[in-house]
Formats: C-alpha cells, sequence, structure tokens
C-alpha cells in the first residue's frame, strides 16, 4: 500500500470520529457518537443502557486523549491520530480494545434487542452506519462478523473487529 492510499485510509477512519466534521477529535464527538447510536435504537439518555453508552463513551474518549492527545488542549488534530493513535493502537491492538471495550459492550447492550447478550449482523450493521461507517462497508463487516452463521455477533468480535478497522488501514 502507497503512503497516500494509507493516509486515505486513515482520514477516513479519522472522519468516522470526528462526528462534526470540525477538523478534530473532542469529548463532543464521542457524545455525539452516543447520541446517534441511542437515536438508531429508539433509546433513552436516562435509561441504564443510554448512561452505559454515556460512561463507556466518555471512558473511551479518555483512553483516545490519553494516547494521542500530545498537547493536552482535549481536541485530537488528524495529525495527532495519524502520528499517536493509529501508530500507537497499531503497535498495540489490545489497548485499542482496553479503551473501547466499556463503548462497545454499551453499544452491543442497545443493539440486542432481544437482550440475550449479543447482536445480530443486521443490529450491528445499523450500530455502525450510526458510528459514522459507511453503509456498505458496514453491511460487509457486521455479515462478516457472524462466522458461525448463527445470527449471533458476541463482543469479542465486535471489539476485535472494530479495533482491526480503527487501526489497520489494510
Amino acid at each position: 500500500m502507497d503512503s497516500a492510499e494509507y493516509e486515505r485510509k486513515i482520514a477516513a477512519r479519522f472522519a468516522t470520529f470526528d462526528q462534526d466534521g470540525n477538523g478534530y477529535i473532542d469529548r463532543e464527538d464521542f457524545s455525539a457518537a452516543a447520541k446517534a447510536v441511542l437515536a438508531e435504537f429508539g433509546t433513552k439518555a436516562r435509561s441504564e443502557r443510554g448512561q452505559a453508552l454515556y460512561i463507556g463513551a466518555e471512558a473511551f474518549w479518555q483512553g483516545m486523549a490519553g494516547i494521542a492527545d500530545r498537547d493536552g488542549d482535549q481536541r485530537i488534530t488528524r495529525e495527532e491520530f495519524v502520528g499517536g493513535a493509529v501508530k500507537r493502537l497499531r503497535d498495540n491492538p489490545e489497548r485499542f480494545a482496553e479503551i473501547a471495550r466499556p463503548f462497545l459492550d454499551a453499544v452491543i447492550a442497545v443493539a440486542d434487542a432481544d437482550a440475550d447478550g449479543a447482536a445480530s449482523p443486521q443490529e450491528a450493521a445499523r450500530a455502525l452506519k450510526a458510528l459514522g461507517v459507511q453503509a456498505e462497508v458496514a453491511d460487509a463487516v457486521a455479515a462478516g462478523l457472524d462466522s458461525d452463521g448463527d445470527g449471533r455477533i458476541l463482543e469479542p468480535e465486535f471489539v476485535a473487529a472494530f479495533a482491526a478497522y480503527f487501526t489497520v488501514p489494510e
């Protein structure tokens, strides 16, 4: 992969996090992502699942800021994202999973209509789309996560796929 293609793919990942399109990632972007997921699934913010999602979003923001906000201004620029977050997280994808897990667990809980502890591929795709992943990518990824064809996507598969999407440009 040439550097221009790598930059394009990383920029797409940055844009997914930059929910409001203002050129940087901040706490508000994580809150907006939580709000979008809640709206997609008709879940109230003050519900137990809604509160867990906002708490997870805050934890995810804190983890990302700790890794990438080099100047401490509570914003992650594209440069900080590419130079800091992506490199550090690509070198240690378990760290990404660790900081993303509370948020992703809460996303699955919101998406899990039958409360069986797993999301269907359709629910996972809806959640990914609400988070800003392009529709065709979200549909393909969600379908691929159900590798055994049982119609259930469990948390470890969702976290691993989410981490790979944001840390591996290939």
